[in-house]
């Protein structure tokens, strides 16, 4: 039989759930909540889905295993330990369960990112016995790294952070090294304690590769702890969401609105989300409206910013763009934006004047100007502002720069200097959103449209990480 692992990539979440087969059946791990493309997928192959699972109660993301075993019937699995509000076959630490005659699942309590987190090894028939092909490892064993331990709360973290070492050693001595790893998170996700770039990895590139399985336990916790960054402020209704049962998503179009609704909207205090790429809104955008381009995480940090339930307007120059957006937004439990506008922004503005443009430049420019040589057209800055995280800020920032993560800006904007303001992050996609909110409060922005690890080399003074340490 043909034996098959493919890859369903979340990018714009930087996760990945996973459809196992073996020609005929398949099974489901850890699926997104647009379970279409999964549905096309077994589809393609062919194949039929005999059994969802899933490795923990997600926090960054409403699970789409609920309906996906509604649909196609299949069995769906979930920690017993975790207490659900919705039928499932429990399942826990030592049990097998056979997929076919071909695959099975053997799982494996983990906890860490989690309490209850459960990691699943697929093992495929031979003519000796059943081997290990690898194991699907959630948020346990990622690639380089671990889940942070933090999701629970801070008071729980240190316990986790014990658990998750002690999880992926256990994964590492009951594996063979040619096990390969498929972990949920790890692609850019904050359930991640750290980012990596590599696109696969066994075991035994882990016991080389990994800290978890490198240092003592103490020294473990100790760094994953000091690593932890902020994480988004959603999170917090995603395991309440999880455990309930999601809804079935509902991804027709939402009403739309014309120039007079738009204006009322924005007057009336809500978001309303330009989602053209960032240059595009810099060169011109409706006045009151939010950057957050579809060519970046945009739900992550809408979702973010927010106040959890205030009505959303998307506005795109496709209806394409707009379905995109929707989906983006069920992932995480916004499931129908208020209304939505296609189009040019004339249109949006309808001869009203509310039109305006963005300042853009780059570090060349910030050094320029910062040395008494702005460009054309651009202020003197007062204020440089940076809103990348915690992290970066202290791996290196510019001399002299006000740190405001991203997060914390919409509430935070009376804390910025006066003064005209150059804005950054590390590459223009948060500088663009963290612009226009400045601009929604009267401010002379500009943003800074370029990558920060260019900035040293354009003459930019920088405060290197030694620097900032007390």
């Amino acid at each position: 039989m043909e034996f098959d692992v493919s890859v369903i990539a979340t990018t714009s979440l930087g996760d990945r759930s996973y459809l196992a087969s073996d020609g005929q059946t398949a099974v489901v791990v850890d699926p997104q909540r647009d379970i279409d493309r999964i549905l096309y997928l077994a589809g393609e192959k062919g194949v039929r889905i005999s059994h969802v699972v899933e490795t923990h109660i997600h926090n960054d993301y409403v699970s789409g295993g609920r309906e996906l075993a509604r649909i196609t019937g299949a069995h769906y699995l979930v920690a017993a330990a975790d207490n659900v509000e919705f039928g499932r076959l429990p399942v826990a630490d030592g049990d097998t369960v056979t997929v076919s005659d071909a695959m099975r699942l053997r799982v494996i309590a983990t906890p860490g990112h989690t309490f209850h987190h459960l990691s699943y090894v697929l093992d495929r028939a031979t003519d000796g016995g059943w081997q290990a092909a690898g194991v699907f490892t959630g948020g346990s064993l990622l690639f380089g790294t671990t889940g942070r331990t933090d999701l629970l709360g801070q008071q729980h973290a240190h316990e986790l952070a014990h658990h998750q070492h002690a999880s992926a050693r256990r994964l590492a001595d009951l594996l063979p090294d040619g096990a390969e790893i498929w972990p949920t998170h790890g692609f850019g996700s904050f359930c991640s304690a750290s980012q990596t770039d590599a696109p696969e990895s066994t075991i035994a590139r882990e016991k080389v590769t990994n800290p978890v399985l490198r240092l003592a336990a103490d020294d473990f916790v100790t760094e994953t702890l000091r690593g932890l960054d902020a994480y988004p402020a959603y999170y917090a209704h995603m395991g309440v969401t999880n455990l309930g049962g999601p809804a079935p998503v509902d991804l027709t179009p939402v009403a739309r609105a014309d120039a007079a609704d738009l204006r009322q909207r924005i007057s009336a205090g809500q978001w309303v989300v330009d989602l053209r790429h960032r240059r595009a809104y810099a060169a011109s955008h409706l006045a009151g409206t939010v950057s957050l381009g579809l060519d970046g995480p945009m739900s992550t940090w809408l979702g973010w910013l927010i106040t959890w339930g205030t009505p959303i307007t998307l506005l795109a120059e496709t209806p394409e763009q707009i379905a995109d957006a929707q989906r983006e937004l069920v992932r995480i439990g916004i499931d129908r934006p208020a209304a939505q506008a296609t189009g040019r922004t004339e249109q949006w503005a309808a001869g009203q004047g509310q039109l305006r443009g963005l300042g853009m430049a780059d570090f060349a420019a910030l050094a320029a100007a910062r040395a008494g040589r702005p460009a054309a057209g651009l202020p003197a800055p007062d204020v440089v502002l940076d809103v990348r995280m915690t992290n970066e800020w202290t791996a290196g920032h510019i001399d002299g720069a006000v740190h405001i993560p991203l997060p914390d800006l919409p509430r935070r904007l009376a804390d910025v200097p006066a003064g005209a303001v150059w804005v950054h992050c590390g590459s223009g996609y948060r500088a663009t959103a963290a612009g226009s909110m400045l601009a929604n409060a009267d401010r002379d922005v500009v943003v800074i449209d370029d990558q920060f690890s260019e900035a040293g080399a354009a003459g930019v003074a920088l405060v290197e990480p030694d620097s900032t340490r007390s």
